[in-house]
């Protein structure tokens, strides 16, 4: 295991840190539902139809290692099946829909894949999602502060990462001695 491996962890830890998370009403969960051809009763992943376990967003909050504008909130969110919420990750839902990606709807032989596509389509254009720009909120010093924590975090993670090897090679060469 390497340190460094868990740097796009940290990245996502930063940027998720300063998203807004609106919580949605009951109505506006059944909103969404209706809109999306559901029911409390009929809730399901809105990409492949397996059984829903979280809510995904249908616009990634994280791109390129910076904050995409997007906040979490109910019209940026959509049921989600773990597979397909992995699969898709920061993509755009449609095309990963569409590719022959691990796990996605296509490669998996989702049937229905078109109906679902036009059902998210209608509700991507239901009402916008909330798109901010936080550098122009907060002022450059700030926002420059909060990237230059990111880089120091993961300048002291590789410093790290080649302190536990050179630590490693010798408890190796330690144990080899035994």
């Amino acid at each position: 295991m390497k340190i460094t491996g868990r740097s796009s962890s940290i990245t996502n830890a930063f940027i998720n840190s300063i998203i807004p998370v609106i919580y949605p009403t009951a109505h506006e969960v059944q909103n969404a539902l209706e809109i999306l051809g559901m029911t409390p009763q009929t809730y399901q992943c809105a990409y492949c139809g397996g059984i829903a376990s979280e809510w995904d967003h249908l616009r990634p909050l994280i791109k390129d290692k910076k904050p995409t504008g997007y906040i979490s909130e109910i019209h940026n969110l959509v049921p989600s099946c773990g597979k397909c919420n992995q699969s898709k990750g920061n993509k755009n839902w449609k095309a990963w829909m569409l590719s022959s990606a691990q796990l996605s709807p296509t490669a998996r032989g989702v049937s229905d894949i078109d109906e679902r596509i036009k059902r998210l389509e209608i509700y991507e254009t239901s009402k916008a999602p909330t798109k901010m720009d936080f550098e122009a909120i907060v002022g450059s010093e700030i926002w420059a502060l909060h990237q230059n924590n990111l880089e120091r975090a993961q300048a002291l993670m590789r410093e790290s990462q080649a302190l536990a090897t050179k630590i490693n090679f010798e408890v190796a060469i330690a144990y080899k001695a035994l």
